[in-house]
């Protein structure tokens, strides 16, 4: 179980400079950002894939296949992202578990599905009515994965993020995901931006502590599979990621990680 962590100038430096270690570090499928984070230490490309909007054109899986090969990265993520209105009313949840399929066998087929995760996205505040929820519900996460044979890749802010709009316990929204199919585990800090919206990619506040601790001790003993890095997604480049990208927060908060993660290692016999 590796820690990774979001490529940043500010996350580069600190690595050189010997103030932190990473495993891994977390590049969107950008070469300039490839580029910059190769000679710093190992990389993997987190790709920006949707599920449930239709079948990916050729070209764009041979340019993922190369990527994926020129980094060593372990495994093609997509995110779980229906469009609602590709669908008939009224919308069938059976119909949008097809959907998300589609992509995920489409991407099993070409990788294998033990190379392929899915990403649980957050429910969007923004989109009034219940149809959104469809993409963020545990019984469409849980059938689409578990029917096409990939792995999970949980996304613990988002899982907050919609556990709070829909009022109930951000724990048990989670443990109703495909939790013992966990290939992946991303961890950052939610907060508000300057229009006051829910976001994450925020440095992590105690209740972000202490939902990854309760995460690492489900990984420990056994109940969830143990995913194969716990990436954390604090930092970046770009206007985006200005205000949250702070040296002095990756320098305290990468080494804690790392130390929970590594006393979460699951003990084998």
């Amino acid at each position: 179980m590796l820690f990774s962590l979001n490529y940043s100038p500010e996350m580069a430096d600190l690595i050189r400079n010997g103030q932190i270690h990473v495993d891994r570090i977390k590049c969107a499928e950008w070469p300039d950002m490839i580029a910059a984070a190769l000679p710093v230490a190992p990389v993997y490309v987190h790709f920006r894939l949707m599920a449930g909007q239709g079948l990916l054109p050729g070209d764009l899986l041979d340019s993922v296949a190369q990527m994926r090969t020129e980094t060593d990265t372990p495994f093609v993520n997509t995110h779980i992202a229906p469009r609602f209105h590709d669908y008939a009313e009224p919308i069938e949840k059976r119909a949008v578990i097809d959907g998300i399929k589609a992509n995920l066998e489409q991407l099993a087929e070409r990788f294998g599905a033990e190379h392929v995760i899915a990403e649980n996205i957050p429910y969007p505040e923004h989109d009034p009515g219940d149809k959104p929820y469809l993409s963020a519900d545990p019984a469409v996460i849980t059938r689409a994965i578990e029917e096409s044979g990939v792995g999970l890749l949980l996304d613990l802010g988002h899982a907050r993020r919609t556990a709070e709009h829909l009022a109930i316990d951000p724990r048990r929204y989670i443990s109703e995901l495909p939790v013992t199919r966990l290939r992946e585990l991303h961890v950052t800090g939610l907060g508000y931006n300057e229009k006051g919206e829910r976001v994450d990619h925020l440095p992590m506040r105690d209740e972000d502590w202490d939902l990854l601790q309760w995460a690492l001790d489900n990984i420990r003993d056994g109940r969830w599979s143990e995913p194969w890095s716990v990436s954390c997604e604090y930092g970046g480049i770009g206007q985006a990621f200005r205000w949250r990208s702070d040296r002095n927060v990756i320098a305290v908060e990468a080494p804690r990680m790392v130390e929970m993660i590594r006393a979460a290692q699951p003990v084998t016999a």
